[in-house]
Parts: structure tokens; C-alpha cells; sequence
């Protein structure tokens, strides 16, 4: 009986955020609320440009699209809730927020570990098979494998969240972290989670490893088909078309890798740093990447370029 109503009392948690460094957080708040809005423009011109623009009506920008708006969302589900924990001195989040939260932001991540490889794909047919690249990528293949990527990372989120929030809270309601971020939520059941261990590494082996392994595959084929490619002009040309995407797949893969394969410190000294250290980097890893991708996307292709400026001269310029 002690222990549930020890549990049924667990209605909100607590974010332990910054509170630990107070003078970071209004510099914190500054620099997180102007990446949220260059988040925000760059991926929204993109979206625009992507739908107004009858030359980037392809599978390529498509695709380009999705992972625009998916970076909006992905971002959009944790940021203002850091942003409003910089300010508040209690930062508290009720239950059922947290639960939103955290299906949001785990349901972005993995739709766009699939969408990564469903546009890896499309460049290896583009290049490896250019004259089969109609009939394969057509809008009744391109359409249904991005719905798909969002249904398999909304279906992934949906039952982590659901075993995750199933499980009882005796008590410690304390996260340490800005948001409710699913293994720092796991840390305070107080029950057994060895379910939520497994299922959570065959999800990251399903939305993580395979991924990876596909888009690897996909660019020895494109490299090793660029590389045969006689003239030098036409080997850039080729390269140019799926430069972007390699560069945002290193970003975001990188970072991931960055975050989840560096050495613990066993020194609680050290644990302490590296705690605020992880903290940053995963605030960081949420804002930057959605911010760097627009702009990997507008330097590296000309397309976008000249479809920007057309924008742009014609909301401008034209009137």
C-alpha cells in the first residue's frame, strides 16, 4: 500500500536543467532562442521553396522537404520547454507533458535516422541507375516510403513511450536533464527495467545500426560508380548531387556517435563536468544539426540557391 501511494503521488517531474549553474543559463537562454529561430527560418524557406518551385518538384527535394519540416518538429518538441526552464526558477513538467515530450522528440529522432537512408537511396539510383531513375523513384514509391518513415518512427516512439511511463515512480522525480529525455526518466523507476534495456537496444539496432549499414552500402556503389565516370567534369557533377546529403548523414550520425561513444568518468569530480558536458552537447545536438542542415543544403546545391533567390526576387521585387 506505502508503495502505491508513493507512486500515485509521482504527478510531475522535476528538470534539473542548469540549476546547478544559474549564471549560464540567460547566456544559455540568448544563444538557444537565436538558433531556434535561424531553425526556424532556414528549414521554412526550404519547405517553401521545395513546394513553390516547380523545378524542385523531385523525389530529391521531396525528400528534402520531409527532413525540413521533421527538423522544425524534432526541435519545436523540446526547445521551448529548455528555453522556459532558463527562466523559471522551479522547472517542473506534469506527467503527461513529459510523456508528449518525450514521444515527440524520440519519434523525430528516429523518423529521420529512416528518412537518411530513404534519400541515400534515391541518390544511389540517380547515379548508379540514372536511366532507370523515373520509373523506380517514381511519386508512387517516393510518397509512400516517406509516409513510411514516419510511421516507423512514430510507431518506435510510441511503444518505448508507452513502456517507459508504465513503469512506477517511487519518489524521485529529479531529472537530470533539460527535457524528458527517455534514458534519464528510466534511471528513476523504480523497477525492474531490463524489458525497457532490450527494447530500447533493438530499437537503436533497428533505427540506428541498419541505417547506417544501408547508407554506407549505398555510397561504395555511388563512389565506386562516380570514380568510373571518364571525364573529370563529370565525376563532380555527379558528387555534387549527393554531397549534401553525405555531409548532413556525417553531421548527424557523428554527433550521435559523439555523444553515446566517449569513456565515463569514474571520478565523481569528473562525473560532475562530464554530466554538464553530456548536457550541452545533447542541447546542442538538438538545436544544431536541425540548424546546419538548411544551410549544408543552400551552400552545397545550386538548385536551392537559384530557387531562394527566385524566391526571394519575386517576393521582393516583383511588387
Amino acid at each position: 500500500m506505502e508503495s502505491a501511494n508513493q507512486t500515485a503521488s509521482v504527478t510531475e517531474f522535476v528538470l534539473l536543467g542548469l540549476s546547478a549553474h544559474p549564471k549560464l543559463e540567460k547566456t544559455f537562454f540568448v544563444l538557444i532562442l537565436s538558433m531556434y529561430l535561424v531553425v526556424l527560418l532556414g528549414n521554412g524557406v526550404l519547405i517553401l521553396v521545395t513546394i513553390l518551385d516547380s523545378r524542385l518538384h523531385t523525389p530529391m527535394y521531396f525528400f528534402l522537404g520531409n527532413l525540413s519540416f521533421l527538423d522544425i518538429c524534432y526541435t519545436t518538441s523540446s526547445v521551448p520547454l529548455i528555453l522556459d526552464s532558463f527562466l523559471t526558477p522551479r522547472k517542473t513538467i506534469s506527467f503527461s507533458a513529459c510523456a508528449v515530450q518525450m514521444f515527440l522528440s524520440f519519434a523525430m529522432g528516429a523518423t529521420e535516422c529512416v528518412l537518411l537512408g530513404m534519400m541515400a537511396f534515391d541518390r544511389y539510383v540517380a547515379i548508379c541507375n540514372p536511366l532507370r531513375y523515373p520509373e523506380v523513384m517514381s511519386k508512387a514509391a517516393y510518397v509512400p516510403m516517406a509516409a513510411s518513415s514516419w510511421i516507423a518512427g512514430s510507431t518506435a516512439s510510441m511503444v518505448q513511450t508507452s513502456l517507459a511511463m508504465k513503469l512506477p515512480f517511487c519518489g524521485d522525480n529529479v531529472i537530470n536533464h533539460f527535457t524528458c529525455e527517455i534514458l534519464a526518466v528510466l534511471k528513476l523507476a523504480c523497477a525492474d527495467i531490463s524489458v525497457n534495456v532490450i527494447s530500447m537496444g533493438v530499437t537503436n539496432v533497428i533505427f540506428l545500426g541498419v541505417p547506417v549499414l544501408f547508407i554506407s552500402f549505398s555510397y561504395v556503389f555511388i563512389i565506386a560508380t562516380i570514380l568510373r565516370i571518364p571525364s573529370a567534369e563529370g565525376r563532380k557533377k555527379a558528387f555534387s548531387t549527393c554531397s549534401a546529403h553525405l555531409t548532413v548523414v556525417i553531421v548527424f550520425y557523428g554527433t550521435i556517435l559523439f555523444m553515446y561513444g566517449k569513456p565515463k568518468s569514474k571520478d565523481p569530480l569528473g562525473a560532475d563536468k562530464q554530466d554538464l558536458a553530456d548536457k550541452l552537447i545533447s542541447l546542442f545536438y538538438g538545436v544544431v544539426t536541425p540548424m546546419v542542415n538548411p544551410v549544408i543544403y543552400s551552400l552545397r546545391n545550386k538548385d536551392v540557391k537559384a530557387a531562394v533567390r527566385h524566391l526571394v526576387f519575386q517576393k521582393f521585387f516583383t511588387h
